[in-house]
């Protein structure tokens, strides 16, 4: 037995299948952060391992060819078990079946590139010393930050959400942004491979970091209690509402909005603002639906607007786009203003390659034949209601993972508005990782964050990251707020700038550490 735990396969594949697996837990709805402090700590016992065997039994094989391999199993397990529930989303069409075991494998295997590669360029320079934990975590921070633009981008599970449970530690956010918490993050994770170490320096190191993380909390949690409510603030009341629609109701229109309008439960002489999720509307013609527009009029008032999400064209010459849009309606079903999504989700809304792959009888998984276009328009849409001027960041499904919308805005806007379509991915972990974006965006921001999910979390969020009122992905109905209309305070911080300077004190500090070999 022992000797099989000593074999190359097991060494290079399996065991570090099984510690990229694992790292689901660290995430919601888990919440077991440590797990990703074994992992990450143990992969690096494991790069130093290799690096020992390959001057002895692994002589055989380069050791950077040895390192792929393993960041290669490390990463295909961390994204087969994270995000496996995209999967689910190819169970609801016939057409789509065949692509599950590319889902399920291809994808995290191509994913396991931004694990693989960033051990091939550091494998040399790693050894056990604390200059190494630094290296790491810096080339480890620069691939999820290439991962989160390249190709469209996708920031998912960024080590930085293991820590979406502890409201105060998030707080730094706000000043910081994701990408920079996310480097602090992974170097805290590596920080146990220190016990490999022999020097003692290492237990300076430790005392440092931990002095560093405590710091850290302590502020957010007198940041969080030290907060004074501005009473003098106007109030605006909204209505987050979910009616635990199946997909394969969308295709009766009428039976939809019956069916939210119910649960809306609309007071004509209460001033509200209704949120209603993505993809309520699916025919791009519901302006000229006369039936439609006759359910709104006679159940909402002047007193009211809904947003919601609408499939939606534009047609220039002889070409027609089609938009996945966030919409905002009157009692008369007027579009009073209309953002296009921008962040389209690969196969799900647009077809890369698009005609190619439809000579081979593909289309996108979302309703319609064509794809989405992206949308161009500004992301802030201003709204004069009930006397007030207010802003709204829309963001659509898929963009509230994305952080770097909402950086370096023309004017602040006081509500992130969230609407999604979580029915996709069933009852699997994917919508609860999702949530977990939301909490990030609002303590960045310094804004409330009002979400309304399709059989996902409905939530409104504070400006400090604190869960107000939710429905969970099984509850339907409403949940009503008066939020204060507050400007977002830290949405124009340049985190970009405040990253930069901290990968350069990382560098410095690595080029420090090396030069004396500590």
């Amino acid at each position: 037995m022992l000797n099989f735990f000593n074999k190359r396969i097991f060494i290079l594949s399996i065991f570090p299948f099984i510690l990229g697996g694992i790292t689901f837990l660290g995430f919601r709805p888990f919440n077991l952060f440590f797990i990703n402090a074994l992992s990450l700590s143990l992969l690096f016992y494991l790069i130093f391992y290799v690096k020992k065997k390959t001057q002895s039994s692994y002589r055989k094989k380069p050791f950077l060819k040895n390192l792929f391999f393993l960041g290669s199993s490390y990463g295909f397990g961390f994204f087969l078990f994270g995000i496996y529930w995209i999967s689910y989303s190819l169970t609801f069409d016939d057409t789509f079946k065949f692509l599950i075991p590319f889902a399920l494998i291809l994808i995290p295997l191509f994913l396991s590139l931004f694990f693989s590669l960033p051990l091939v360029i550091i494998g040399n320079f790693i050894n056990a010393e604390i200059s190494s934990i630094i290296l790491i975590s810096l080339i480890f921070t620069l691939s999820d930050f290439i991962r989160s633009f390249i190709f469209t981008g996708f920031p998912w599970n960024l080590w930085a959400y293991s820590f979406s449970w502890s409201q105060e530690s998030l707080q730094i956010l706000s000043y910081i942004g994701i990408f920079s918490f996310n480097l602090i993050a992974i170097t805290f994770f590596f920080l146990p491979a220190v016990v490999f170490f022999k020097k003692k320096t290492k237990y300076l190191f430790i005392g440092f970091f931990i002095i560093l993380v405590f710091s850290n909390y302590f502020y957010g949690s007198y940041k969080i209690n030290s907060k004074e409510i501005d009473t003098n603030l106007d109030k605006l009341n909204f209505k987050i509402v979910t009616a635990g629609i199946d997909l394969s109701e969308f295709k009766n229109q009428k039976l939809v909005l019956s069916k939210l309008i119910l649960m809306s439960e609309p007071n004509k002489d209460q001033k509200t603002i209704f949120v209603w999720p993505e993809g309520v509307i699916l025919d791009e013609n519901f302006k000229n639906k006369k039936e439609l527009k006759k359910m709104i009029k006679d159940n909402f008032s002047e007193k009211h607007l809904i947003i919601l999400g609408a499939n939606t064209k534009k047609k220039e010459n002889i070409n027609t786009d089609y938009f996945n849009s966030f919409i905002i309606i009157d009692k008369d079903f007027n579009i009073i203003s209309q953002y296009n999504k921008q962040k389209l989700v690969p196969f799900g809304e647009f077809l890369p390659f698009e005609k190619i792959i439809k000579k081979i009888g593909l289309k996108k998984i979302t309703s319609g034949y064509n794809s989405f276009s992206k949308g161009k328009d500004d992301t802030i849409i201003s709204l004069k209601f009930d006397e007030q001027i207010i802003n709204i960041l829309p963001l659509i499904c898929y963009e509230i993972i994305f952080p770097h919308l909402l950086e370096n805005k023309k004017k602040y806007f006081n509500f992130i508005i969230n609407i999604s379509e979580d029915a996709w991915f069933g009852d699997s972990i994917g919508p609860q990782q999702h949530f977990a974006k939301a909490i990030f965006r609002s303590i960045e921001t310094g804004s409330f964050t009002v979400r309304s999910a399709n059989k996902g979390i409905s939530a409104f969020i504070s400006p400090e990251g604190k869960i107000l009122k939710t429905l969970k992905s099984n509850e339907f109905g409403n949940i009503e707020m008066n939020l204060p209309i507050s400007k977002s305070k830290n949405a124009n911080v340049n985190k970009y700038l405040i990253f930069t300077l901290l990968l350069i004190i990382y560098v410095i500090t690595f080029m420090i550490l090396k030069k004396l070999k500590l």
